[in-house]
């Protein structure tokens, strides 16, 4: 069953989940949010684990890595630089 609704974000960023929607939800519940360009997908999670925290992490530093490449800001190496960096990384 789909059930919608409109709502408003306040000057401080929050939004409020409208109470027929919360039935069934905690405080302190966690959720997934993802961001695809006008679309924010919402998703309860019964179990936030480490790994998974590490993994949005990830994902969050890859887009921005992405989003600077695009912009221009990225190196270029050589085949040799780029392997030098690697080892020092190491």
């Amino acid at each position: 069953m789909v059930n919608a609704g409109l709502i408003k974000m306040s000057s401080r960023g929050q939004i409020i989940i409208p109470s027929e929607m919360r039935v069934g939800l905690n405080r302190g519940e966690e959720f997934l949010i993802v961001k695809d360009d006008e679309r924010f997908v919402l998703k309860k999670l019964k179990q936030v684990t480490d790994q998974m925290r590490e993994d949005l992490e990830f994902a969050k530093r890859t887009e921005e890595a992405w989003q600077d490449i695009e912009a221009g800001n990225g190196k270029t190496y050589s085949a040799e630089e780029f392997l030098k960096h690697l080892e020092d990384a190491c």
